[in-house]
């Protein structure tokens, strides 16, 4: 089944023939990715199974544009030599590859630059592999293999059938290393560290491929930062916003757990070194020599920028599941770099205010936030601070003040146990004190310090909120 294949060959042929053709059953133990690719690409043929076995048939199908007289079996059988000369190319690489172990082309990788700023290949190779030793332990990998799999992950770029056949990155280097005896999931990491490549793409599962893919990914995302390389509206050369997106997915659907601002906070410093060494200045200017202008620099900026593209990601990643942004805004407000526990805290959010009193809490919150901007606008100051006991004088004030500290004990024992669900339940218990005391008080009273103590109560009930969620950030 090849979609894009179909819709090109209904392009190229104005009266489409289909013929199948022979193919010499000897190239059936090269590599299938191999046989479908030179089909496909140079010769614009399908490739067939074998419905027995599941793998491929020694056959083809070409599309040829008119109807022979002998039933296509000339065209069949001139396209069946042109395929063997392409394969019989393909098994010589195949061959030559297989002479050189895979990791002994690691150093070739130094010839070729990944880009100008930030070193060669190899360069990012050593990064990677080392990144990839440090997120192991959170992906529950093993840090020696998966610092291996990421060593070997770029060496078959420079192996000859990856330079005939781009496409092939990651599958030629899992066949050579299992080749040459390497564990499976090494192998299979070798092929997976670039997934995914787009939104409908398979992830990885296998540890080993997580911790080298995300390692790939974040040391592309963080370099092109460094260096100021960002996409700008729908210019994006270096493919970042899928690379993001690749990161919010493997994190995301294989339940990792990271400190996204500490991961990228290294990374920054990393890179910057690789900046240095390759003589180029904060301006982005070569110097002609090794540069330590990035010396001491705070990436604190960086870092908050590329988490705040990450969250744009996420959006599309969420908005495409039925989740709204704005709630997304709102846990993103916080502070919280943990995918994981944001994921939930919007589900849980969204959930919550599908409620009665998730939707009466929301009304309330905007009230006393408007109240509270207002009043804090007007006397030029924040409330914040504790309550005055002493100044609550009527019913609902005291109500409403036992329920605060009530919900704030709930509240934070949810928040600790990352039970988002009771930590908006305990907020919940807010929704009838709060309607009583805006019914039954009024919060600008004559006097001065029972008005600034009524104010500090709607204040600390925003706090309380507020560590749950941005309510300010939520629409509706």
């Amino acid at each position: 089944d090849d979609p894009g294949l179909l819709e090109e060959v209904a392009g190229l042929a104005e009266w489409p023939v289909v013929v199948m053709g022979e193919m010499d059953p000897e190239f059936l133990d090269l590599p299938a990715e191999v046989i479908t690719l030179s089909m496909r690409t140079h010769q614009k043929y399908f490739a067939v199974r074998d419905p027995k076995t599941g793998g491929l048939a020694p056959k083809f199908i070409v599309v040829a544009n008119l109807k022979a007289k002998d039933g296509g079996k000339k065209i069949a059988a001139g396209n069946a030599k042109v395929l063997s000369a392409r394969l019989s190319d393909a098994r010589f690489f195949w061959d030559n590859d297989r002479r050189e172990p895979l990791e002994s082309r690691f150093d070739a990788l130094g010839k070729i630059v990944f880009h100008e700023k930030l070193g060669s290949v190899k360069d990012k190779a050593e990064r990677v592999a080392a990144l990839a030793r440090e997120l192991a332990p959170k992906v529950g990998a093993d840090p020696d293999m998966a610092e291996k799999a990421a060593r070997l992950a770029k060496c078959d770029l420079v192996s000859e059938m990856v330079f005939e056949f781009p496409e092939l990155e990651g599958v030629m280097g899992r066949y050579y290393a299992l080749e040459e005896g390497a564990a499976p999931h090494i192998a299979d990491a070798i092929r997976d560290h670039y997934k995914p490549k787009g939104p409908s793409d398979a992830i990885p599962t296998e540890p080993s491929a997580v911790a080298v893919a995300l390692a790939d990914k974040l040391d592309t995302l963080v370099g092109f930062w460094a260096i100021d390389e960002k996409p700008t509206g729908s210019k994006d050369p270096f493919a970042l916003r899928r690379a993001a997106l690749g990161v919010v997915r493997l994190v995301l659907e294989n339940s990792v757990r990271l400190t996204l601002s500490d991961v990228l906070a290294s990374r920054f410093e990393v890179i910057a070194r690789a900046i240095e060494g390759a003589g180029y200045n904060l301006s982005g200017e070569k110097t002609g020599s090794y540069s330590k202008s990035w010396s001491g620099r705070s990436f604190r900026g960086p870092v908050n920028d590329l988490i705040a593209f990450f969250a744009d990601r996420l959006k599309v990643y969420l908005r495409d599941q039925g989740q709204r942004h704005d709630l997304i805004d709102a846990v993103f407000s916080l502070g919280e770099d943990d995918l994981v526990l944001i994921v939930k805290r919007v589900e849980a959010l969204g959930a919550f205010l599908e409620t009665e009193d998730g939707a009466d809490l929301l009304a309330l919150h905007k009230r006393a936030s408007n109240i509270l901007s207002k009043e804090e606008k007007k006397d030029g100051v924040t409330y914040s601070g504790t309550v005055n006991d002493a100044l609550l004088s009527e019913t609902s004030e005291h109500a409403l003040h036992a329920a605060l500290l009530t919900c704030e004990t709930s509240a934070a024992g949810a928040l600790e146990a990352e039970d988002f669900e009771a930590a908006m339940a305990a907020l919940s218990q807010l929704r009838a004190p709060l309607d009583d005391f805006f019914e039954s008080v009024t919060v600008n009273a004559d006097d001065s310090d029972v008005r600034s103590n009524r104010l500090t109560l709607l204040a600390q009930i925003r706090s309380s909120m507020g560590r749950v969620a941005d309510f300010s950030k939520i629409e509706g």
